[in-house]
C-alpha cells in the first residue's frame, strides 16, 4: 500500500469512527431532550465581576425580537448613557418598549435619596411592565445594583418575582452581586467571570463594546 493508500485509509477510518460517535452522541441527546416537555417564562440572572451581563441580556431581547414577540427594557442605573443597544431597540417601537429610569451611577449622583426615588419609581415601572403581559420578556437591567445598595426592599423584589410573576414572561434580571435571595428562586443564572479587561491597561470605554 502506498503512503497515500495508507493516509487515505487512516482519514476514512476517523471519519467512520467519527460519524459513529456523533450518532450516539445525537441519539443520547435526542432521548434527554424528549423528556423536556415543560414551556414557562424563566427568572434569568447574569452576574458577576466579568463584563457582558448586559451585553448577553440585550441578545436575548434581540433574539426575542428576531421571533416576533414584545420586549420590556427597564433600566435602573444606565439612564444618561447613549447606548448602541437603545438606537436599535428604538427601530423597533412596536414590538419594544424602554424605560431608562436611572440617572447615572451612583458615584455619578451622590446623592442617596434621589438614587432611592429613582430605583423605586423604576421598580414600580417593572412590576407595571410585567404584569400587564403585554411583554413577553421583560430585562431589569442593573436591578442588582440597587438591589446592592438597598435602595429597594429586596424581600419585595423576590415575593413579586417568585408569586406575581406572570408564568408566560421571561424575565432578565442584571448586574454585579446579585444576591443570594434572587439566585436561589431563578431558573437561569449565569456568572461572568473576569480574566482579562483593557480597561486595566489604560483603555477608555468604547462604542460598540461598553455602551
Amino acid at each position: 500500500m502506498s503512503q497515500a493508500d495508507s493516509k487515505t485509509g487512516t482519514e476514512a477510518d476517523l471519519d467512520a469512527r467519527h460519524a459513529e460517535k456523533m450518532r450516539k452522541k445525537k441519539e443520547a441527546r435526542d432521548k434527554i431532550l424528549a423528556t423536556k416537555t415543560i414551556e414557562k417564562g424563566l427568572l434569568i440572572v447574569h452576574t458577576g465581576k466579568g463584563k457582558g451581563k448586559s451585553t448577553a441580556a440585550f441578545g436575548m431581547v434581540m433574539r426575542a425580537i428576531g421571533h416576533g414577540m414584545k420586549v420590556g427594557v427597564v433600566q435602573f442605573i444606565k439612564g444618561r448613557i447613549e447606548t448602541g443597544e437603545k438606537a436599535v431597540l428604538d427601530r423597533f417601537p412596536d414590538q419594544v418598549t424602554v424605560k431608562r429610569m436611572g440617572e447615572g451611577f451612583t458615584w455619578e449622583t451622590q446623592d442617596r435619596q434621589r438614587d432611592i426615588a429613582a430605583a423605586a419609581a423604576a421598580w414600580d415601572a417593572a412590576k407595571a411592565m410585567i404584569l400587564s403581559r403585554e411583554h413577553r420578556m421583560v430585562l431589569l437591567d442593573e436591578l442588582n445594583i440597587v438591589l446592592r445598595y438597598d435602595y429597594i426592599d429586596l424581600a419585595d423584589v423576590v415575593a413579586f418575582l417568585r408569586d406575581e410573576k406572570p408564568d408566560d414572561v421571561h424575565v432578565i434580571v442584571t448586574g454585579r452581586n446579585a444576591k443570594d435571595e434572587l439566585i436561589e428562586i431563578a431558573d437561569l443564572v449565569t456568572e461572568m467571570t473576569q480574566v482579562k479587561h483593557p480597561f486595566r491597561s489604560g483603555v477608555k470605554p468604547q462604542a460598540g463594546i461598553e455602551f
